[in-house]
């Protein structure tokens, strides 16, 4: 059996030929996603520098994932913020959604106006365990109602509420479905039936949007969004299958044009004794996905929350040379910077930064509280201090030689620690982005997804 899979990303579409036969990867390419016309044009162009590698390759199936375009745009609403609103988020994050903002109890005419502004693909609606309260998710489902858009609801919360929110909604004539709550009960996940929902809403406005229809027919089951398919193979790579042992523990940072995407496949249980948890409990496979810390789409926030004197330190350059190479980036997302070159140079120190950041959202925060029986901690979040894998992903990492300096970022600090991040990890690179692909190929034979896995990923 011979499989060709297919991710289009926001910037390149990536393509891997495996030969399941022979267990191995034949070969990859990739060539600019051509959004904007045709992406059966970029998919055309990376099939063609790909046989220009290994030759005429026929496959037996097509397996694809997209985030053209930065994928779906996405708000979540929940009740209280550190409980439902935190579980919409998780919940929409791991189904490979951009988040882009976050609202809690009854919305504001000012954030009504804001949504409108965002103009998202997706709104999950949640608020209220099952049998609580039902008048915040009820009141907010009327204001949604009201709202210009061709946003699809997604409602998954207090299943009391359900009947009224359906009456409402279809009155109003907005798209939408109804699935179980995301936290039936006080501190207690469910977010898979939401996570379901959003990966069916998915697959259904990108095919149209970004004009994936042509590809869906000649693919052999439907897209899915590529974080989803990163999800899948971290999982996969972590836990093994049935048969075949993972390697434990992970983190994965996906540093691209658009987004930095952290994946953490750990339980994240306090490292250390003497310890309170706070928040809701975390979920094993965990996404989060920051639109703010983008290589080229989003250059312009990631300099502002960077240090321009490590910038110009590392890469040599000056002020004024960083804002001229980020402005040619902005202007031309598919610029690559030359090997050993200052902009190179302007790349890495840009993405230790967005590695930096995003990993310190991502993993829990210590706090320190004193008692009458001395210092004890919290921490809220995922514990990730001992996590002894961190796998790089994404064009600055694997195209860098200083793989490592990149990494770096997502490591606790010296001294008093504030983020339970990683304390002393090893690092591996995913050399040709094969993440997605073996997510993809998990879904037919992840025996062998999980066998290329362990011979494509190396240490570094």
């Amino acid at each position: 059996m011979k499989y060709l899979t297919a991710d289009f990303g926001s910037t390149y579409t990536k393509l891997t030929a495996i030969d399941s036969k022979r267990a191995n990867i034949v070969g990859t390419a990739s060539a600019f996603t051509t959004v904007d016309t045709d992406v059966m044009e970029g998919f055309r162009n990376a099939k063609g520098l790909l046989e220009e590698k290994i030759g005429t390759f026929t496959y037996d199936q097509l397996l694809c994932c997209s985030s053209a375009a930065g994928g779906l745009k996405m708000i979540a609403m929940g009740l209280v913020p550190d409980l439902t609103a935190k579980a919409a988020h998780t919940a929409a994050a791991s189904a490979g959604a951009k988040v882009i903002r976050t609202f809690s109890f009854e919305i504001s005419m000012a954030e009504q106006a804001e949504i409108e502004l965002i103009n998202p693909d997706l709104i999950l609606l949640c608020g209220g365990t099952d049998g609580g309260n039902k008048e915040v998710i009820i009141s907010n489902a009327r204001k949604l109602s009201g709202l210009k858009g061709s946003f699809t609801i997604v409602v998954a919360g207090n299943k009391s509420a359900a009947d009224e929110i359906a009456t409402l909604l279809s009155a109003s004539g907005k798209e939408f479905v109804i699935t179980e709550n995301v936290m039936p009960q006080f501190n207690c996940l469910n977010i898979e039936p939401a996570r379901q929902e959003i990966t069916k809403l998915f697959i259904e406005r990108i095919i149209d949007a970004k004009g994936l229809s042509k590809i869906q027919e000649m693919a052999s089951s439907e897209v899915i969004p590529t974080p989803r398919a990163v999800m899948n193979g971290c999982e996969l790579f972590s836990r093994g299958t049935k048969r075949s042992k993972g390697i434990g523990d992970l983190m994965a940072i996906d540093i691209g044009g658009a987004t930095t995407d952290v994946y953490s496949m750990s339980h994240g249980t306090p490292s250390i004794s003497n310890v309170l948890v706070k928040g809701l409990p975390e979920p094993f496979a965990k996404r989060s996905v920051e639109g703010d810390l983008g290589m080229r789409y989003n250059l312009d926030s990631l300099i502002d929350a960077s240090n321009m004197e490590f910038i110009t330190s590392y890469s040599g350059s000056s002020t004024a040379e960083i804002k001229k190479w980020v402005e040619a980036c902005q202007s031309s997302p598919h610029l690559l910077a030359k090997e050993g070159s200052k902009e190179q140079k302007i790349e890495e120190a840009l993405a230790r930064r967005a590695a930096q950041i995003a990993t310190e959202r991502h993993c829990g925060q210590w706090e320190s509280v004193y008692t009458p029986f001395g210092q004890t901690f919290t921490l809220t979040g995922k514990d990730l201090s001992d996590i002894s894998n961190v796998i790089g992903l994404g064009g600055v990492i694997t195209n860098s030689s200083h793989g490592p300096f990149i990494l770096d970022g997502v490591k606790a600090e010296s001294g008093p620690r504030k983020y339970a991040k990683p304390k002393n990890p090893r690092y591996l690179v995913d050399r040709r982005y094969i993440f997605a692909s073996m997510g993809l190929l998990a879904q037919v034979d992840e025996e062998l997804a999980l066998t290329l896995l362990k011979k494509e990923i190396h240490a570094q």
